[in-house]
C-alpha cells in the first residue's frame, strides 16, 4: 500500500476514527469531563479530527515534518486552554490504538511510522520566539504597530505606517518588514493564549484595510505584459499572504489576477484561461489541504489552454518542508512575496522541468 493511498483512505475515515477515539479518551479519562464540559468533548473531537488530516497528509506526501511541527503547534497553543501535553499524548496513543483496531497492515505502516513521530514530540519541550525584534529592519516600528492594533488604536496604527512612507519607506519594506512579521507575531501570540479570536481578526482586518488605503501611492506602474493569477486553495480563509504577495508583483509591472479563497477549481481554470496567464500563485495555509493543491494542479495541466502555465505554490507548509512543492506538481516555491517574484521571472526565462528549477530559497 503506498504512502498516497494510506494518506487518502484515513482523509476518508478522519470523522468517524474521531468519534471513536474521542469516546476511548473520555471512557479512560472520565475527569476531562469535569475539567471542560461537554464543549470541551466536542473540541476534542474537533482536534482528534485534525490531527488525523494533518497525519493523513503528511503521509500522502511522504513529509513527517509537517505533522510533527503540528504537533509541536497545538501543543502549545492547547496548553492555552488548560490541555495538558499529557492529555494530548494520551490522545495521540488512543489515534494508534484505533488505527491498530481499523486498518489492515498494509494500510497503517506509514501512519503508525509517523504517528509514532508525534507521539514524541509531546514529550519534549517546545518554545517559539517572537517573530518581531528590534535588530530587525523595521523592528521597532513594527512592534509599535503591532501595540497599537492590540489596543485597537486602528487610526493611530494608520498613521504610523503613512508617517514611515512619508520617511521614505518603501510601499515593499512595509509590506515585508512590518505587516508581514505583524502577521506571524498575532498568530504566535493567538496560539499560546495570550490574545483573543476576535483579537486576531480584528488585527487582522486592519491590515487587510490598511493595504486597500495604501494603493493610491503606488496602483499605477508600467506593465510588463506578464500575467498573474492567484488563489488559495479549497475553504482557506487566510488570504492576507496571498494579497500582498499579488501586489508586490504589481509593483514589479504584472498584471494580476486575485482571486482569493473558496473558487472552485473549474472557475481558477477559466479565469486562467481568460486572461492567459504567464504563472499561477498557489496559496495553501493549512497542510490538511495539500491534496487541494494538488489536484487542482493536475486540473491546470490536463487543461489544454492551461497545461503550459507555470505553478508556484508558497505557504505555511512549504516553508517546513521546501522540497514539498515538488511532490504536489508545482514547477517552482517561494518563501515570501519578495522572493515569489524572481521565481516567477525565473521560471518563465528558464522553463525548464520540475527538476531542474531552481526557487528562491535554494
Amino acid at each position: 500500500m503506498s504512502h498516497r493511498e494510506a494518506g487518502e483512505r484515513l482523509l476518508q475515515d478522519a470523522g468517524i476514527l474521531a468519534e471513536k477515539i474521542t469516546e476511548m479518551q473520555y471512557r479512560l479519562q472520565p475527569d476531562l469531563m469535569e475539567r471542560f464540559g461537554t464543549i470541551g468533548k466536542i473540541r476534542t473531537k474537533q482536534d482528534s479530527q485534525y490531527s488525523l488530516s494533518y497525519l493523513a497528509e503528511s503521509v500522502l506526501v511522504k513529509s513527517p515534518s509537517l505533522f510533527t511541527h503540528y504537533i509541536s503547534w497545538l501543543k502549545v497553543l492547547l496548553a492555552g486552554y488548560r490541555v495538558s501535553a499529557e492529555d494530548l499524548e494520551t490522545n495521540l496513543l488512543l489515534i494508534k490504538e484505533a488505527l491498530e483496531k481499523e486498518y489492515e497492515h498494509p494500510h497503517r505502516e506509514f501512519l503508525l511510522e509517523y504517528l509514532e513521530m508525534g507521539i514524541d514530540v509531546t514529550r519534549h519541550a517546545q518554545s517559539q520566539a517572537s517573530f518581531i525584534h528590534t535588530s530587525m529592519p523595521y523592528g521597532l516600528e513594527a512592534q509599535v504597530y503591532l501595540q497599537h492594533l492590540l489596543e485597537n488604536k486602528r487610526t493611530e496604527a494608520f498613521e504610523m505606517i503613512q508617517a514611515e512612507l512619508d520617511d521614505g519607506a518603501s510601499i515593499r519594506d512595509v509590506y515585508r518588514y512590518i505587516f508581514q512579521p505583524v502577521q506571524y507575531e498575532i498568530g504566535r501570540l493567538w496560539q499560546q493564549g495570550q490574545i483573543s479570536v476576535g483579537q486576531e481578526h480584528f488585527c487582522t482586518a486592519a491590515t487587510q484595510s490598511f493595504i486597500s488605503r495604501l494603493y493610491s501611492r503606488w496602483l499605477i506602474q508600467p506593465n510588463q505584459g506578464k500575467r498573474l493569477v492567484a488563489a488559495c486553495v479549497g475553504s482557506e480563509q487566510h488570504e492576507i499572504g496571498l494579497r500582498m504577495l499579488t501586489d508586490i508583483f504589481e509593483m514589479e509591472g504584472w498584471d494580476t489576477y486575485y482571486l482569493g479563497a473558496n473558487v472552485p477549481n473549474g472557475s481558477i481554470v477559466e479565469a486562467i484561461e481568460r486572461h492567459e496567464s504567464d504563472v499561477v500563485a498557489i496559496s495553501v495555509t493549512m497542510t490538511y489541504h495539500l491534496h487541494l493543491a494538488k489536484d487542482l494542479i493536475e486540473r491546470i495541466r490536463n487543461h489544454p489552454e492551461t497545461a503550459h502555465v507555470k505553478v508556484m505554490v508558497g505557504g505555511y507548509p512549504f516553508n517546513i518542508d521546501p522540497e514539498l512543492w515538488r511532490t504536489v506538481g508545482a514547477d517552482g516555491y517561494a518563501p515570501g512575496a519578495e522572493e515569489a517574484v524572481a521565481v516567477a521571472e525565473r521560471l518563465l526565462i528558464h522553463p525548464v522541468s520540475l527538476d531542474n528549477v531552481s526557487t528562491a530559497s535554494e
